[in-house]
């Protein structure tokens, strides 16, 4: 990633395109390329101006990104694509690297210039594991530095003088580029893939950095950052670690790590694709930016107003996101997969299940920090579906891929909140009631509004009603002829709606067991079902990527949202009821905003709007003031009312009014005409028209208007036969008149 010089804005690169995020939001726009080709590399000037991407189409492109335009296009000279970019100090050099020199023996894999303009001076490393200086002059290499013993990742420039480089081979190198001689070699012990010096002004004392000389932070393989003192080689200070699994160090090794001056802060990349942004001076935590999901399994709303999300992706740690900023918080907990979530009335607290067969309740504090309180532990296999109590936060219902249901009594402790606060490690929780429910997995469980309920859907096509007190078997809805995925209760009515992998939803009665309804209309298996408008309508969500909207008095499916690319796993809504989130296999997880209110109003404005207009536009005619009254009609979509006004006006007067139109209302009045013309009774109106655009308009002009020239094409052949009828009537009226001459001439001499 890179991040320009005010630190507003960040890129990233993502397949095809360039991602362009604002830090402070997490909203992005995205710069397309049109080959469809990988972008490899991008790098962006000092000066913010120029953007240069390289993709694997082996073509560089200049952006004005700001705009979204790219402004210039060229091959670049290599034989493969180019895998590092730089731009010297000034925005006007720009280095390519891959294999350009042909000194390094393999392909090359950093560039970078010197910052002092008037050196002209190229750094170049490659896997060959040495650093190159060319002089930009003479395009020879007039130095090489030869230390490391595996691929060097990154140099960073502390004066004139003095470079740093760093390697995989778990060592740091700090140069005297007068002698071109290595002074101090610092060894990190880890696979270091980015050195950053700290700046010499401002207080780092909090990281260790008591005394003054060059100080920088490495970012490598361990996932965490430090921060050496190259006087010494020592390092002054260890970033703690953030997770409490040793083993998960490894997946959480950075990439990359930059300094951002403008706002005082040092940015991370981890192999995840996490970009932290930290506090330069503590490296405290500012801001998380998860960057890849992986596939998305849950999606729950979170907080007292719905302000966050917490995701469950195909990893064993849990996302939770705030809307408003996208700050990510990474849970850690679990250590396989976590496959459900659910979430408590308040919205404070929260339960995941996973394939560790371990539950954990999670609480979230009033700074916004989520904290795992509570952990269960029972199953024999993994747990694949888990729902909370309704009315308190009392007890939490979990299913198994072991067919056995368990309900967990919630502490009162950790409901309280002040008792909770005092917890430093998560409770154990037990199994109130352990039954065995069904003959296969069962993939869905739900509690009932007044937690006296909880249902079951298994893969055994059943669905079953169970008693919360005592776990006791009520009944059992049958009819399904596969799999059923959820189960969910009714808000407002005694009924549990089912949805299965036959593509379709039922609603059954919780009195007799029957089916009352079934909905058709998926073409594939219906993954999660919610009631939305205070029980009115069901949501449901498929394989197929589709999210549908039924109304269950009519059995209609209203509405087809097509936003996901694969299978919808995650489907939830906010308690306001006007908002659902889903989350699919894609990777993607989308917000939808219930606009049924918002297009009435605006629908109700408009009529009362086109209400008035038509009241004006008759006090208009009835004044006679029909310049208003065309402008108005025309506006109207009221082609009669147009023409009565034409019919109504003098040929004078027309003609300076047509002239007085905009270019759009002229538009409009050529398609009118063009149906005019059809009529003999309204055809001297159209060719009225037409003169006067004729005589008022260029030739180029007119051939700008839209529809031009289907309207011509429509214009001649009507016009053709008009002008035939009038030609015949012109001889008829010549014939008529030579008789009545005839006529009167024999009189005369008669007489």
């Amino acid at each position: 990633v890179q991040i320009n010089r005010d630190g507003k804005f960040m890129f990233c690169p993502c397949g095809t395109k360039l991602n362009v995020i604002d830090v402070e939001t997490g909203a992005l726009h995205s710069l397309q390329q049109d080959d469809e080709e990988d972008i490899t590399s991008f790098v962006l000037s000092p000066d913010d101006e120029i953007l240069v991407t390289g993709s694997r189409a082996l073509l560089l492109k200049q952006w004005n990104w700001r705009e979204n335009k790219c402004v210039r296009t060229w091959k670049a000279v290599h034989i493969a694509p180019v895998a590092s970019m730089a731009f010297d100090s000034t925005s006007t050099l720009l280095a390519t690297g891959m294999a350009l020199f042909q000194c390094h023996t393999r392909g090359m894999v950093l560039v970078e210039f010197h910052p002092d303009v008037s050196r002209l001076q190229l750094f170049s490393s490659s896997v060959d594991y040495k650093i190159r200086i060319w002089d930009l002059n003479s395009s020879k290499c007039v130095a090489m530095l030869d230390g490391h013993f595996s691929a060097v990742t990154s140099l960073a420039f502390a004066d004139g003088n003095t470079l740093i480089s760093s390697g995989r081979d778990k060592i740091c190198m700090v140069w005297d580029l007068k002698t071109k001689e290595s002074k101090r070699t610092v060894p990190v012990y880890e696979s270091v893939e980015a050195a950053v010096l700290l700046p010499e002004k401002g207080d780092f004392s909090q990281l260790g950095v008591k005394k003054q000389g060059l100080h920088f932070v490495t970012a490598g393989s361990k996932g965490i950052l430090k921060v050496w003192e190259v006087a010494t080689a020592a390092c002054v200070y260890t970033q703690p670690m953030p997770f409490t699994l040793k083993e998960e160090a490894s997946e959480r090794s950075l990439t990359q790590c930059m300094l951002v001056p403008e706002r005082n802060e040092i940015v991370t990349v981890s192999v995840e694709h996490n970009i932290v942004l930290y506090d330069a001076q503590t490296l405290q935590l500012r801001k998380q930016l998860a960057g890849y999901n992986d596939e998305v399994l849950d999606v729950k709303f979170l907080g007292p107003g719905d302000s966050h999300i917490v995701v469950a992706t195909n990893s064993p740690q849990l996302k939770v996101f705030e809307l408003a900023t996208s700050h990510c918080q990474i849970l850690y907990g679990h250590t396989e997969t976590i496959l459900a979530l659910d979430v408590f009335r308040k919205g404070l607290m929260f339960v995941s299940c996973a394939k560790d067969k371990s539950l954990r309740v999670w609480r979230m504090n009033k700074d916004g920090r989520v904290l795992c309180v509570a952990q269960g532990l029972g199953h024999a296999h993994g747990v694949g579906a888990v729902s909370c109590s309704r009315l308190k936060e009392s007890f939490v219902v979990t299913s198994s891929q072991d067919c056995t249901i368990k309900i967990w009594n919630i502490p009162e402790s950790l409901t309280s909140k002040a008792k909770a606060a005092l917890i430093s490690s998560p409770e154990a929780l037990h199994a109130k009631v352990t039954e065995r429910g069904h003959d296969k997995d069962i993939n869905s469980v739900a509690v009932s509004p007044n937690d006296k309920l909880i249902a079951t859907g298994s893969q055994d096509r059943l669905a079953k009603l169970w008693a919360c007190s005592d776990c006791s078997l009520l009944g059992v809805f049958a009819g399904h002829k596969r799999g059923i995925w959820c189960v969910q209760f009714s808000p407002v009515d005694q009924v549990l709606a089912t949805s299965s992998a036959d593509g379709t939803l039922k609603l059954w009665g919780l009195r007799d067991f029957s089916c009352l309804k079934t909905f058709e209309g998926h073409d594939a298996s219906v993954l999660k079902i919610i009631f939305v408008s205070r029980g009115m309508q069901l949501l449901s969500s498929g394989s197929d990527g589709l999210v549908k909207l039924w109304t269950i008095k009519t059995n209609e499916c209203v509405k087809t949202l097509d936003g996901h690319e694969d299978k919808i796993w995650g489907l939830h809504s906010n308690k306001q009821d006007d908002m659902v989130v889903t989350a699919s296999s894609d990777s993607c997880i989308l917000l939808w905003k219930d606009v049924t209110e918002i297009e009435e109003e605006e629908a109700q404005a408009k009529q009362e709007e086109q209400i008035m207009k038509e009241q004006e536009l008759s006090n208009l005619l009835h004044e006679k003031r029909y310049l208003k009254a065309l402008g108005l009609a025309i506006s109207l979509d009221r082609p009669h009312t147009v023409l009565m006004v034409v019919k109504g006006e003098s040929e004078k007067h027309l003609e300076e009014n047509i002239a007085r139109l905009r270019k759009d209302q002229k538009e409009a009045v050529l398609t009118f005409l063009v149906t005019w013309n059809t009529n003999t009774r309204n055809c001297h109106e159209a060719q009225a028209v037409i003169e006067t655009l004729l005589k008022h308009e260029a030739p180029d002009s007119l051939l700008q208007y839209s529809g031009i020239k289907s309207a011509v094409e429509s214009l001649l052949p009507y016009t053709e036969r008009h002008f035939q009828r009038l030609s015949r009537l012109l001889q008829a009226s010549m014939f008529i008149d030579f008789m009545w001459q005839n006529m009167r001439l024999a009189d005369a001499s008669q007489a």
